[in-house]
């Protein structure tokens, strides 16, 4: 099955709510359809024909100093894991750091599951973008609903108000 990309500004009813207003400040985004139970990375790259390194996911990372909690997303190549208690915990100066549970996850971002995206998150939130997602001419990335993928520019995500580029990975 092959994807049917669109200008994302023109279906908003394949985005979330707080992802629909921030693609229409992004130029070069587009959207695409997909089954709902093909959203994991692996499932939707084997039905659909994208590449892991063409895939990249946002995970929500919470770090804890002090009864002080920091959230941040971290956008990275499927083919790559964030150093969580390393790199993103020192970056966000946090003495504990793990991935946010799906609960809070999900009711922090207003956005479902395995469709979480940078697009669209609480402002106070710093979006950490690997280097190897900046520099991609092109990644797939959620939307924030389970029923559709984004593409854009990495560029574009290194671009992004909150956005902070380093190497996510040892």
């Amino acid at each position: 099955m092959s994807l049917h990309w669109v200008p994302a500004a023109q279906r908003a009813d394949l985005l979330a709510e707080p992802v629909a207003r921030a693609v229409g400040q992004l130029d070069g985004v587009e959207v695409a359809e997909i089954d709902p139970e093909l959203a994991d990375t692996a499932e939707f790259c084997a039905r659909y024909g994208v590449s892991l390194d063409e895939s990249a996911n946002c995970v929500i990372v919470a770090a804890k100093r002090g009864g002080e909690i920091r959230y941040a997303a971290c956008m990275i190549l499927a083919t790559m894991r964030v150093d969580v208690n390393g790199i993103v915990r020192r970056h966000l100066d946090g003495r504990k750091a793990s991935f946010a549970s799906m609960d809070e996850a999900v009711t922090l971002t207003g956005m479902a599951y395995g469709g979480i995206t940078p697009l669209g998150l609480p402002e106070s939130w710093p979006v950490l973008v690997d280097t190897r997602v900046a520099e991609h001419p092109r990644v797939i990335i959620g939307s924030g609903v389970r029923h559709s993928k984004l593409a854009l520019p990495g560029a574009a995500l290194a671009e992004l108000k909150t956005a902070e580029v380093l190497a996510l990975t040892n």
